[in-house]
This record gives C-alpha cells, structure tokens and sequence, in this order.
C-alpha cells in the first residue's frame, strides 16, 4: 500500500509464485530498471519466457503458397515441430529456390493489392517493395516516424521527381484506444499524407495505404506479402512484439530497432540480414535518467527534418485545417501535456532510420541476396514458435503434466 493505493502489480511479485518478461531484453530491463527491488530481495523468482506465435495459423492457414513449397522441400514435420523448418536453410543459396521463392511473395503480393484496390480503391504496384507496419497504435511503436518518414521521402521526390529509388508501397494497420487522443490523430495524419501523395504525379514511385480494420484475417494476407518488417519501437519499450515473427516465418526483412524480440530475431538470423537503426536500450534509459538529448537541437540543424515537421503546421496536408496537426508538432519540440519534448526519441532515431531506408533500396535491387536473406529468415524462425513459449511454461511455471492423446 502506498499514497492510499493497493499496488496490484507488486502484491502479484510477491504473492506470485514466477515473474516473466517475455523478450531476454524485457526481463533483463524488469530485473536491473523496473523491478530492481524485488529482484535484489527474490532473484529466484525472475525468468524469461519469449513470446512465440503459432505456424499453423500464420503460415500453414495465412500462406498456402509458401506452406505447400516448404512441406514440398522440407516435409510437413515443421507443422508442429517449428525448429524442423531449419532444414530449408540448405536451399538458401540455390537460385531456382530462390526464384521461386520469389515467385511466390509476388502472387502474395498481387492477393493483397487486390484486397487494396477492393477495400481502398488505391491502385498499388505488386513490383514495389511492400514496407509494412501493422501493429496497435501507440506513441513508443512510433508509427508517426514512419509517416514522417514518408513526407521526407516525397519532399525529395518533389524536389528531384527523376530521383532513382525501387517504387515503396507504405502499408499501416492500426487501431487506436478508443480515448487515445494523439493516436487517432496519428491515423489522421497518415490518411491526410495518403490522400496528397497517392493523388500527385510522381510517376507511382510511393503510395501510402491505411488498411482498415486491422484483425487477423487480413493480417494474415498482409504478413504473407511484406517485404519489409517495420518493428521501429523505441528501445527498451516494446515487452516482445509477435508480429515482428509472423513477418520473419513469411519471410519479411526486419527494419527495427534493437528492442523486444528484435534483438532474439537478429541473433537467429545474423544482423547482416536485417536492417538494424537507432538507439540501443541502454542509451534511451540513459537520455531517461540523465538528460542530455534537446530534439529542438535536430530542428536547428537539419533543415529537411524541419521542412518535415513545419509541414505539419502550415497547413500542407491539412489546407481546411492548417492547425490540426499541432498537437504533433508540438509533442516532438515543445513540453506538451507535461512530458518531455520527443519523449519516444523519433527525431534523434530519424536519420539513422533514413539511412536504413536507403539500404533496403539498394538491397532490394539485388533479387538474389533478397531471396537467399528472406529465406534465412524463414528456415530460423524456429524458435518463435508458441509451441515453445508454452512449453517453457508448463515446465518452468505451471508444473502440469502432459497428457497424450492417443493416436
């Protein structure tokens, strides 16, 4: 009991028999930052449980293409033996499996641009690269760094309409708390930027998609057709994060941040097959606790990420409204609502995120250490199975004994 409040969550540690994050990162930020006290007094309770995701559901039900090519390569055992599906990795390097691999995203590809057209009335091109965030609203996933992001990309468009870059397909699902102020206006700001760029001639080399009503169904034909993983949370915020597995066992490239999950993702597939920016854990908890960082330094400084914000109070993608994005603005630059400027760090993790940006357009290019890359994410994703998770509970938690189903 404290300041006349029952503090649920630390009457449950010290009730509670276990105490689980359920990402390494997340358990080791509970143990050393969150939960430090406890942990000192009962270390024994403390243990990791990651998060997996069931195959059956994301790739066996979601993908039946690149299920039926996998079972035909490797057997059906990884159905419900995830950690199997490591056997694919001897067909990595051979350029037919490659090709087919390819073959395969892009029907993915065409099923979802037509869920786009039905749906959205937008026209989007199966040959772009898909780049994908789909994932609840929330200010730390940062979604309004991508759409950000978005705006420079089309300013330099603009400016350069002959600029060299592979066409981009942004795609966002999300759904806002229903009182979630600032979110709603992040989804505002998202259809507001579509509406401009999908409707000015620069030639179809970026659209901007909002799908709506995001749920599993269409989860499931839009984690089979991503190229790019968007998993941008600020460092040390995101507990796991499962979707960032659903696109890696459909074989996405991770854009993210070392936070959640990522940092197990990067470990099983090698950070050389990922697009990996920004602040690390430590150096965000440090800003926290020490200070140090003034995004109002970044908006002197560099003029295109100014040219990008002052777009959000001169009325450019709200002309009825020029105000109406404000409230954003001032979030990034001006103490607002009684937090600290730039609380998620967007502007001092943009240009690390540009230049990711720009890697993936190079490597994009190259189809054949795409196709190798995507596959070494789908034949190490064995770990990420929720088969696991649930073992490891069972064994280390619950104690339950196994029943066998006869045959």
């Amino acid at each position: 009991v404290y300041n006349g409040q029952v503090r649920m969550a630390y009457m449950a540690i010290v009730a509670g028999f276990s105490v689980n994050g359920v990402a390494r990162l997340h358990t080791e930020i509970l143990k050393h930052e969150e939960l430090k006290d406890f942990y000192e007094m009962m270390p024994e309770k403390f243990n990791n449980k990651t998060n997996g995701i069931t195959q059956r559901r994301f790739l066996l039900h979601g993908n039946p293409l690149l299920a039926d090519w996998v079972t035909d390569k490797i057997g059906d055992e990884w159905i419900t033996n995830l950690p199997h599906i490591k056997e694919l990795a001897a067909f990595v390097d051979d350029k037919e499996c490659q090709k087919e691999f390819l073959d395969i995203k892009y029907k993915n590809k065409v099923r979802l641009a037509k869920y786009i057209k039905e749906h959205n009335g937008i026209d989007v091109d199966p040959n772009s690269i898909f780049d994908v965030q789909v994932k609840r609203l929330h200010e730390y996933k940062r979604q309004l760094m991508n759409i950000l992001h978005v705006m420079y990309l089309y300013n330099q468009l603009k400016d350069n309409p002959n600029m060299d870059i592979v066409p981009r397909t942004f795609i966002f699902g999300a759904k806002a708390a229903a009182g979630y102020r600032r979110a709603k206006l992040t989804i505002k700001l998202i259809n507001a930027v579509a509406d401009v760029i999908n409707n000015k001639s620069i030639n179809g080399k970026i659209k901007v998609v909002f799908i709506e009503d995001y749920r599993v169904s269409n989860a499931e034909i839009i984690f089979a057709a991503a190229d790019v993983s968007e998993q941008i949370s600020t460092a040390s915020k995101e507990a796991s994060g499962t979707g960032n597995m659903k696109f890696m066992l459909n074989g996405a490239l991770t854009l993210g941040t070392m936070d959640g999950a990522n940092v197990e993702i990067v470990e099983e597939v090698g950070q050389e097959n990922a697009f990996i920016f920004g602040l690390s854990a430590d150096e965000v908890i440090n800003y926290e606790n020490n200070g140090g960082y003034n995004p109002m330094d970044i908006f002197n400084n560099d003029p295109q990420i100014r040219r990008v914000l002052m777009q959000l109070t001169n009325g450019y993608y709200s002309p009825k409204e020029p105000q109406l994005f404000k409230e954003i603005y001032d979030s990034l630059l001006n103490n607002c609502g009684g937090s600290r400027p730039d609380t998620y760090f967007i502007l001092k993790d943009f240009r690390s995120y540009a230049e990711a940006h720009e890697k993936i357009d190079k490597a994009y290019r190259d189809r054949q250490w795409w196709a190798k890359a995507a596959l070494i994410n789908v034949s190490h994703s064995g770990k990420f199975t929720s088969d696991r998770t649930i073992e490891e509970y069972v064994r280390d938690i619950w104690h339950l004994k196994k029943v066998t189903l006869e045959q």
